[in-house]
């Protein structure tokens, strides 16, 4: 499947009518699992790629070769579109140009772009944002960078949470005005905010995390809420399994007696063993 068959599969996501739940992706394996399962899009989120990628915490040290690179195997490994967090753009907005262009050409379905000041200034321990102003001229700049018309580019915003609604609905508008293709927002706490913002945009809407009151798919969905994320539960689940199986090893586990493996069936549909076999037979001509 071509990239921009991906990023029409997104598309039609934002512009259809129901609200879904994407799967958290970050590696080559968990794209080939989310696809196998049936999930409809991909969510690499920024928590994990520094997780991924570096093992750090979410402190804005990745840097954008890192990240188009990890997309880049992503990409190669499944067909499934994926929405890719790319931060603050890594700098200003000529920074944000380059940063559509590497993901772009990395296979990214899609890319939010936040407002988000990072990364944090000195000896300011609160999370802070960018002007309204300046966040307009990264999202001109997201749209400026673009090659492929079909790449969704989001305008993201955390001023729910960091300033206030009106702040929110305001740079919401604001970005709105640009172009981009719809609106990702975190930081939502109740349904009179939702509410309040999709009254006062028109865009498809991306939603962060939120409460279990708002949990409700048609509830999102009738307020154009296409996308809902989930948080990352699945790279949360792989660092135990392996700290679980890595501990039962030093403390002399037996590998015969540990649980909770991967089957031979599971990992060889994975790796997509019997396609690899049967390019080994017709090109290599090896026997199998």
């Amino acid at each position: 499947m071509t990239f921009r068959a991906r990023r029409e599969k997104l598309r039609a996501i934002l512009n259809g009518t129901r609200c879904i739940r994407p799967g958290s992706v970050y590696d080559a394996i968990s794209m080939r699992i989310a696809a196998d399962l049936g999930f409809e899009l991909g969510m690499f989120g920024g928590s994990v790629a520094s997780l991924a990628v570096l093992g750090d915490p979410d402190v804005a040290l990745i840097t954008l070769t890192e990240l188009a690179e990890q997309v880049r195997r992503m990409s190669r490994a499944s067909a499934l579109p994926f929405l890719v967090d790319a931060d603050h753009g890594y700098g200003n907005a000529l920074n944000v140009r380059r940063t559509v262009q590497e993901l772009e050409t990395a296979g990214a379905a899609g890319l939010t772009i936040e407002d988000t000041l990072l990364p944090p200034a000195f000896g300011e321990p609160r999370t802070q944002l960018i002007s309204l102003e300046e966040g307009v001229g990264k999202m001109k700049a997201a749209l400026d960078g673009r090659g492929d018309p079909s790449l969704v580019i989001l305008g993201r915003t955390g001023a729910v949470s960091i300033t206030s609604l009106d702040d929110a609905i305001a740079r919401a508008k604001a970005y709105e005005a640009t172009g981009v293709d719809g609106l990702f927002f975190t930081g939502i706490k109740t349904r009179s905010e939702l509410d309040a913002i999709a009254a006062a945009t028109s865009l498809p809407i991306v939603l962060g995390g939120a409460p279990e009151e708002m949990s409700d798919l048609d509830y999102l969905a009738s307020r154009r809420v296409r996308i809902a994320l989930q948080g990352h539960a699945p790279i949360a689940a792989a660092t135990q399994a392996v700290y679980d199986t890595l501990k039962a090893l030093h403390e002399g586990t037996s590998p015969k007696q540990l649980k909770g493996l991967a089957s031979g069936e599971l990992t060889a549909r994975i790796t997509r063993e019997v396609e690899v076999k049967a390019r080994s037979r017709d090109m290599l001509g090896l026997k199998s």
